[in-house]
């Protein structure tokens, strides 16, 4: 479960825009099919694989077009794609995160817009919650259909460490500075950080930003106002930022520990951390590596609020989910949509929840008991559900290409190589598109 989520997206992140696009000059058009007579559906090839295959088995029992699973161990996926998406070899159907990472293949003309599926059958579009769907929409056009589980960004905690230390999880922006010294007195790191990744480091500077200017800065941003980085709120987010650095919560050598080879949450559940900002696959995790302190000691609650923010307070970043996106040239667009419909049925839906996953459809309450962890996808489910926003994680908002830098400026600013001039700047110079 260590890398199952998280290593898409820095694969992702090392794939470059200029790529997608002159893909054309590859063998086949975009408009070649494979010939076979069959609908080729490539996702990430990971334990989720479990759940692909047992749909595909339903859909093939009735339908005369067969549909063919093919996956790509995940290291490789995101590489792989790039060089098939405009070739003879192209799937039909392919799994990814929406917006930034279609986003380059929409501009290159290669998949089909799915309003006239919609058109046909609207439940492709109404059985799923609107923060999750909408953020697979590119240029006011649905591209994706959510297809595995949502994973907003949760703010965990050890409970033994916080009881010892006379803290409780943080409603507040004041109430977190509190608890840093707290637990800084107690001798144990206030919130470890997996510095040495730089995308869980991201997560700090997303919810901020959402707390303190609310969505729509970034939403200016990702359209290409430059400004929007220049902005009041922009500067405070990153001041908040800095004295929470400058305090020592993340300790001293964040950026030399790792999320991805488990020496973070190692941190949380050996008692040596107070608190970890990561995604809700966190707590699969802790049950795989940490047992005993899973079922005893892991909570997990909310990101704090910040006064004077105009962010709602009932907002999340994260991977809103994975989607499925279809090519133009696909030969049997009528059994495509046939094959999406069951992306939202009770036992996809079932099914999902048994292996941990927590799918976004409209129906996914009635089966919540059945879940690995029913409290904790209840929790998760209602935060989904309930969110005014639900803000797509920048390194997958943005295109492919913008990753590194983006991730680079990141790291700079928290270790205190970048200001908040050079960052703004660092951001200003992202392509976005």
């Amino acid at each position: 479960m260590k890398t199952r989520a998280r290593l898409p997206r820095l694969v992702a992140c090392g794939a470059t825009l200029g790529l997608a696009l002159t893909l054309s000059a590859c063998g086949g058009g975009a408009g070649e099919a494979s010939s076979d007579g069959k609908i080729h559906v490539l996702v990430y090839g990971d334990a989720s694989n479990k759940v692909e295959n047992q749909i595909v088995e339903t859909f093939n029992k009735t339908s005369d077009v067969k549909v063919v699973l093919d996956t790509i161990p995940g290291a490789d996926y995101q590489q792989k794609l790039q060089t098939i998406i405009n070739t003879p070899q192209a799937p039909d159907v392919f799994f990814n995160w929406g917006g930034g990472s279609i986003q380059p293949f929409v501009k290159a003309d290669l998949l089909m817009p799915l309003d006239g599926f919609i058109k046909e059958n609207p439940d492709l579009d109404n059985r799923f919650l609107p923060s999750v769907f909408n953020s697979a929409v590119v240029d006011g056009k649905p591209y994706g259909v959510p297809m595995r589980g949502t994973q907003p960004i949760l703010l965990f905690h050890n409970k033994k460490v916080l009881d010892e230390a006379g803290v409780t999880p943080p409603k507040t922006w004041d109430e977190l500075i509190d608890a840093v010294g707290k637990l800084k007195d107690a001798g144990v790191t206030p919130i470890a950080l997996g510095g040495g990744d730089r995308w869980p480091t991201l997560m700090w500077f997303e919810y901020l930003y959402d707390r303190i200017a609310g969505p729509g800065l970034f939403q200016k941003a990702l359209e290409g106002d430059k400004a929007a980085w220049e902005s009041p709120e922009s500067k405070k987010a990153l001041s908040t930022l800095k004295e929470l650095v400058d305090t020592g919560a993340f300790g001293k050598n964040y950026d030399s520990v790792k999320y991805t080879n488990g020496a973070s949450p190692a941190l949380l559940a050996s008692g040596k951390a107070g608190f970890e900002l990561m995604g809700s696959w966190y707590y699969a995790q802790q049950q795989t590596d940490a047992k005993t302190f899973a079922e005893k000691d892991l909570g997990y609650t909310t990101f704090p609020t910040v006064p004077g923010g105009k962010g709602d307070t009932a907002n999340i970043v994260g991977n809103t989910n994975n989607f499925y996106s279809v090519l133009k040239k696909t030969e049997h667009p009528e059994a495509v949509a046939e094959f999406l419909k069951l992306m939202y049925s009770d036992e996809f839906v079932k099914a999902q929840l048994a292996i941990g996953n927590l799918p976004t459809t409209t129906n996914t309450p009635q089966f919540l008991d059945s879940s690995a962890n029913p409290d904790y996808s209840r929790f998760q489910y209602d935060l989904v559900e309930k969110a005014p926003a639900f803000q797509l994680s920048w390194d997958q908002a943005y295109p492919p290409s913008a990753g590194t830098p983006m991730l680079q400026a990141v790291q700079q600013f928290f270790n205190g190589q970048l200001d908040a001039d050079g960052f703004i700047k660092a951001m200003q110079a992202l392509p976005t598109e």
